[in-house]
Formats: structure tokens, C-alpha cells, sequence
């Protein structure tokens, strides 16, 4: 009975989110390279030629993640002001970015913008032990 107590020491696991290209598996973000942004007052922000008739009173949920700057982007790597991002791997378009910023089907806008979107990747929760996690940071 002591021996499975002390397998257990140490082997507390923290779930992390991963994002991966749903064509090939490729891991393209990692939860701690998502931006957060405040949800927006959905379809009351964008242009009057955007807007549905009838508006929803709750924005829809986001259907894209914010990403930071990373260096599988080759777009981004070339110094251009906004294109499509695509997998390393497969060159399947994953989303799109652009300097400037861009407005989220929420109505919030992200400055700059670097999206993904939901349709297009896999959220994979992995679950890394204390050790682990803390040799990532």
C-alpha cells in the first residue's frame, strides 16, 4: 500500500490547451500564446451593411482565437502588413493576420490581429506534471 502512495508523488498533472492544424496534427499554438480580449457588443459594432435583421441581444461566441506573433508564420517572417496564415506543414489556411488589427464576429477588435480560426484547428487539452510544466516557463 506505501509503494502506490509513492508513485503518486509528484505526478499532480495541470491540464494545458494546445491548438493543432485539424489537416495534419501540427501543434500551431499553445494556451500561453493566446491573446485575450474583451468580448464585444456583438453585431451592434460592426457597419450597418454587416448587421443581420434581427440582431441577437447576446454577442455570438468567438469563433476565432487571437494568437501572438510566432515563428512557424512565414508571412509575417517576410515583413508583410496582412495575409493568410498558413500550416508549416500542410499549407492548409489556418486564418489570417494583419498589423493593423481586425474585428472579431464578437464586435471586439484586436490590435494587431494574428487569428485563427476554430474551424480549422483541433483544441487538444495535454496534462503535464509539476516538473514539466515548470521546465516549460
Amino acid at each position: 500500500m506505501e509503494e502506490a502512495n509513492n508513485s503518486n508523488v509528484g505526478t499532480d498533472l495541470k491540464p494545458q490547451m494546445i491548438y493543432r492544424c485539424k489537416k495534419c496534427r501540427r501543434i500551431v499554438a499553445a494556451e500561453e500564446n493566446v491573446v485575450l480580449h474583451e468580448r464585444g457588443e456583438g453585431e451592434k459594432c460592426f457597419k450597418w451593411k454587416k448587421r443581420t435583421k434581427g440582431m441577437d441581444k447576446e454577442p455570438p461566441e468567438c469563433s476565432s482565437i487571437f494568437v501572438e506573433p510566432m515563428k512557424w508564420m512565414q508571412a509575417v517572417e517576410e515583413g508583410t502588413n496582412e495575409e493568410k496564415l498558413q500550416c508549416i506543414g500542410c499549407k492548409a489556411r489556418l486564418g489570417s493576420f494583419n498589423w493593423a488589427g481586425m474585428q472579431c464576429n464578437c464586435g471586439a477588435w484586436v490590435n494587431p490581429a494574428f487569428q485563427l480560426h476554430k474551424s480549422r484547428i483541433d483544441e487538444c487539452r495535454i496534462y503535464l506534471t509539476a516538473e514539466q510544466d515548470a521546465a516549460r516557463n
